[in-house]
């Protein structure tokens, strides 16, 4: 049996604890999965824990029961609402001697900020939601934040990135200790999948700049490009339709979107062969050449490299029934 301490504190993520709870507290023994002994550890389990949205949780262990867990067993902690928020100083001397007594400690999303506090984070890999990445590594820069995975490990510290992918870690770490087949059970019985492909790249918010998105000189050069993506364009062609000298056009280019001219048409595929995959039955090499990648081995690189997945597996996680589309034909 192995034991989980839910560590519990005021400002914890109600939907951390249900995806602990899901994982860890239900009883799986008919299907297969084996007995696990689920405690939520506070410093004072005598007193509800409130959540957000008129919840509240009730410890049922003190933080001293981590002294007796055993590198066997494993410690969690919750995602936090705010992250610049005070964390009790027992909840961190807690986490303090469950690493040093070589028990695993795990936490989702921005529960990365209490390890950091901690110290736990100190010239490790962590990871957070991606929204957040860049205040962790701020904040801590002894932290080697990487932004885009969904989870990573650093000798015996787990952090996850947001929400989801606080399922994804979990599910791993039922996985590494109890095989394969125990983790697609218990994923089988949260109508979710086992593992997911890729990283948080493919969620990340990259919002076109504002002076690209207001009107200027070379909207209409913009405009022309995304309306023949299909099409093959240069530097050179682009500026032709500007009335400019290419350098003068890659210049303009630059100082008002921020990227290069054909920086700035690679992304703007990526994202239409995004669309297409998603609401589109579309095969990969129509989907390449519509995008204006010429084949499915250059839309797979470029995959690669900006979504750290490949269109298949893209595909797959997002997508829709084509139905009426505007883009479906």
């Amino acid at each position: 049996m192995q034991r989980i301490a839910l560590v519990a504190f005021p400002g914890i993520r109600a939907f951390d604890i249900s995806v602990i709870t899901e994982v860890w507290g239900s009883d799986g023994r008919t299907r297969g999965v084996p007995p696990f002994e689920l405690r939520r550890a506070a410093a004072d389990p005598a007193t509800p824990i409130p959540l957000r949205g008129g919840l509240s949780l009730t410890p049922d262990r003190p933080l001293d029961w981590l002294d007796q867990l055993t590198p066997t067993d494993l410690v969690l902690v919750p995602g936090i609402e705010n992250h610049d928020a005070d964390f009790p100083e027992p909840v961190l001397e807690a986490l303090r001697r469950a690493h040093t007594a070589g028990i695993p400690v795990a936490s989702l999303c921005a529960g990365a900020f209490v390890l950091a506090r901690a110290g736990l984070l100190d010239g490790r890999r962590a990871v957070t939601h991606w929204y957040l990445a860049g205040a962790l590594a701020d904040r801590y820069p002894q932290v080697k934040v990487e932004p885009e995975a969904l989870f990573v490990e650093d000798t015996g510290i787990w952090t996850s990135a947001g929400t989801a992918a606080g399922i994804d870690l979990c599910l791993h770490l039922v996985r590494t200790a109890h095989g394969a087949e125990t983790a697609a059970t218990v994923a089988r019985s949260m109508v979710t999948a086992p593992f997911r492909t890729g990283t948080q790249a493919q969620f990340i918010e990259h919002p076109t700049p504002r002076a690209d998105r207001d009107a200027d000189a070379l909207a209409a050069v913009r405009a022309h490009a995304l309306a023949h993506l299909d099409q093959p364009h240069t530097v050179a062609s682009l500026a032709a339709h500007a009335g400019m000298s290419p350098r003068s056009f890659a210049r303009h280019f630059q100082a008002t979107t921020g990227t290069s001219p054909l920086q700035w048409l690679i992304t703007q595929r990526v994202a239409a062969a995004q669309k297409l995959l998603e609401l589109t039955d579309h095969p990969l090499p129509e989907v390449a050449r519509r995008a204006g990648f010429g084949s499915e081995v250059t839309m797979r690189q470029h995959f690669a490299s900006h979504l750290a997945t490949s269109p298949r597996d893209y595909r797959n996680a997002f997508r829709h029934t084509a139905g009426n589309s505007p883009i479906a034909s």
